[in-house]
């Protein structure tokens, strides 16, 4: 079975710092920046890229749609 690796975009503008896509990610990668947006609010992202599997559980939960998601099989 291929192993899969992934990998996110937020689109930083568009994140209002919610949280729940740090909470739904099950191997722990998002976090919530220490940055600020242009609307003040501080934007998910990603700690340690290398972790992710690609499961997509963090674009699910967002409710604005600001996370896109990218899986490829190594």
């Amino acid at each position: 079975m291929a192993k899969v690796k992934g990998t996110i975009v937020v689109d930083t503008e568009r994140c209002k710092g919610c949280n729940l896509c740090v909470v739904a990610c099950p191997v722990s990668v998002l976090v919530l920046g220490k940055e600020v947006n242009n609307k003040g609010y501080h934007y998910s992202q990603m700690k340690n890229q290398d972790d992710c599997i690609g499961c997509a559980s963090c674009g699910y939960v967002c409710p604005d749609g600001c996370i896109t998601i990218y899986k490829v099989k190594i």
